[in-house]
């Protein structure tokens, strides 16, 4: 990873209305400015951090994407999930100071480095900062239950339908276009994320594309008909 350093505010950074709280005085603007240390170029396939390393430091994305992953004993990898500009990564090391999976860029990426202590310390004086981190966290408490719905009960043309719409949301609050999307992660690794064999997702992408639902050319991914793409699990959240 790059450790060469970067003079930030978050106060002038594009992206503080996702990572950080809004509406704040003048004062606590200058707390908050304090947070960022530093910023770090991690290159595509490098490691942000690995599963045991000691936690002192939460992480916003300025840009790029990363996935976390995590392995079994028998040495097989299973990813959890992916994050991308805006989002905070890092939490799980909060319980045990230890991390418990590794987080991998999937392209050439730049981070934010917040300092826990000092996170900590400064979200004592402000309290819509300690507000946002306790609203981070009940967001990935609600991912991960959405992960388990799709592994537990949803079909291969369901799982990848939502996992369509969940990136083109994303990119929707980020400005950028909710149909266009550039899909850096592999076959197989969405595969892994939803629980499918890569065959599964391969025929269930050429599925949706011959429904004309949407459209494909090598990782980049148009949606042609969002109220069908929708519809494909509109049912299940009916229930």
């Amino acid at each position: 990873m790059d450790i060469r350093n970067f003079k930030v505010a978050c106060s002038n950074c594009n992206l503080k209305e996702l990572c950080m709280p809004v509406g704040l005085s003048f004062q606590d603007i200058e707390k908050i400015d304090q947070l960022v240390e530093t910023r770090k170029k991690v290159k595509k396939g490098d490691h942000l951090f690995h599963n045991g390393q000691k936690f002192n430091a939460l992480y916003a994305i300025r840009t790029g994407v990363f996935k976390t992953v995590i392995s079994s004993e028998d040495g097989r990898e299973q990813v959890t999930g992916f994050q991308m500009a805006g989002e905070v990564m890092g939490l799980d090391g909060i319980a045990t100071d230890t991390h418990t999976c590794d987080a991998i860029a999937l392209e050439d990426a730049e981070i934010c480095l917040m300092p826990f202590d000092k996170l900590e310390q400064i979200a004592h004086e402000v309290n819509a900062l300690q507000h946002h981190v306790y609203k981070i966290m009940s967001r990935e408490i609600v991912n991960e239950h959405n992960i388990m719905m799709l592994l537990g009960s949803m079909k291969a043309e369901e799982k990848l339908a939502a996992f369509i719409l969940n990136i083109s949301q994303r990119m929707k609050s980020r400005g950028f276009s909710a149909s266009e999307i550039n899909l850096r992660m592999s076959r197989e690794e969405i595969g892994s994320y939803l629980g499918l064999k890569i065959e599964t997702v391969s025929r269930t992408f050429s599925k949706l594309e011959d429904d004309g639902i949407i459209k494909i050319n090598n990782k980049s991914l148009s949606i042609m008909d969002m109220p069908r793409l929708q519809k494909l699990i509109s049912s299940r959240r009916d229930c």
